[in-house]
């Protein structure tokens, strides 16, 4: 299914202003998709029209249980910059 695609939407103080001034939207997504794969997930999931894709891979964070060491799973980072007036309900 192509929503399994997507992870989840960033909720950060920054983020937010971006929506409300912007009009740029931040997900998580899967690794492996390209900014065509990803234009094309969101308009037809969400049915807007995409006119920007800003894409980052942001460094992998350590993490440490008990002796044992290790890395938080990787991910894509993607701001959206949607056309004027639409917006995505999440």
């Amino acid at each position: 299914m192509m929503a399994d695609f997507i992870k989840y939407p960033v909720t950060t103080e920054k983020s937010y202003l971006s929506m409300f001034k912007n009009k740029q939207y931040t997900f998580d997504v899967d690794l492996r998709l390209t900014k065509p794969q990803i234009k094309k997930l969101f308009e037809t999931l969400f049915g807007v029209n995409v006119i920007g894709i800003n894409t980052h891979r942001p460094p992998r964070k350590k993490v440490r249980a008990g002796l044992s060491t290790g890395y938080r799973p990787a991910y894509k980072r993607v701001i959206l910059t949607l056309k004027e007036g639409q917006s995505i309900q999440f």
